[in-house]
């Protein structure tokens, strides 16, 4: 399985009259195949939409690369997108401010398919790429008010669907929708990604929404990346504290009422990020060599950065009082 998307080292850094020099993304690596669902996950203020705009070209990045197929990644400007980047595509979380109040969704449609077609068979184009996410002709005559926000989310689906991608970044596409609303697009995205063999970056806060659509979950805090896994693996067995108290977070049902477990604090502002391991404030395990950076450890088919997972310096864990 090759790689469709590679991010490589990327940083992304802000200017802040008020707050100096932001590093929202302090180095970020990660891959997505064709196929594949990679879920990228962490609380809000981690960096996720940041990363995401720099993965599909909307901002440069301070440092790093991205390619898509192999390509740089060229970060969008005035002048139209190479034809050889259109396969990499995006859902936006607010899918009402990403659509054209003033065109009908045909003619928003229109614009991503292909020049190759003409006439009527653009014509049969939008009415294929409606039927796909379950919308009727007829939508491509009105305009996005006139739907509700789940009908909205999948025509914003639609018109990232009609230059034909081999990639889509979902930047929490289902965050503003009912709970209802949330299955049907996140079915209609996985279901697309296996019927197409698209590659999909779903970002989201939602650990619990991830776990049943992702084959790998990438667990983000504030701009690092500090555990990588196979979906299911990374629930049985978490290797970094930040992603076990995420998952202790998640609500149960259960015979036993309880109410799930709080991670303490808030995460920190990325102007002024802690030392060393940046989760070293709020982890119960610091110990003294989480004063340092620690390194990104490869631990078979997967990877976690904490010095838990190094055995030279797990020894001398003594718990935080």
């Amino acid at each position: 399985m090759s790689d469709l998307l590679e991010i490589s080292d990327v940083e992304v850094e802000y200017r802040s009259r008020g707050r100096g020099r932001v590093r929202a993304v302090a180095g970020v690596s990660l891959q997505v195949a064709s196929g594949q669902v990679v879920g990228l996950v962490g609380e809000s203020g981690c960096g996720k939409s940041s990363l995401a705009r720099v993965a599909v070209g909307l901002t440069p990045p301070s440092a790093g690369a991205v390619r898509f197929a192999g390509q740089p990644v060229t970060p969008l400007g005035w002048r139209r997108r190479p034809d050889t980047e259109i396969g990499l595509q995006m859902v936006f979380q607010n899918p009402y401010a990403s659509l054209n109040p003033r065109r009908t969704i045909g003619a928003q449609l229109l614009d991503g398919v292909p020049s190759t077609l003409a006439g009527a068979a653009r014509r049969e184009r939008v009415r294929e790429l409606l039927d796909r996410v379950g919308m009727p002709g007829t939508a491509a005559d009105r305009y996005p008010h006139q739907f509700s926000g789940g009908q909205r989310q999948r025509l914003a689906i639609a018109r990232a669907l009609a230059p034909q991608p081999r990639m889509i970044i979902a930047d929490e596409p289902v965050t503003a929708l009912d709970a209802s609303s949330q299955a049907q697009v996140v079915n209609l995205l996985v279901e697309l990604v296996r019927d197409l063999d698209m590659g999909m970056l779903f970002i989201s806060h939602d650990l619990a929404l991830v776990h049943e659509i992702a084959d790998v979950t990438a667990v983000m805090y504030l701009g690092r990346i500090v555990e990588t896994a196979p979906t299911r693996e990374l629930w049985r067995s978490p290797r970094h504290p930040y992603t076990r108290a995420l998952i202790d977070a998640v609500p149960r049902i259960s015979t036993t009422p309880a109410l799930p477990a709080t991670l303490a604090g808030e995460v920190p502002d990325p102007a002024n990020a802690p030392t060393g391991c940046r989760f070293r404030p709020r982890c119960s395990h610091a110990f003294a060599p989480c004063g340092d950076q620690p390194p990104t450890l490869e631990l078979g088919g997967r990877s976690a950065a904490c010095w838990l997972n190094d055995p030279t310096t797990a020894a001398a864990v003594v718990p935080a009082n």
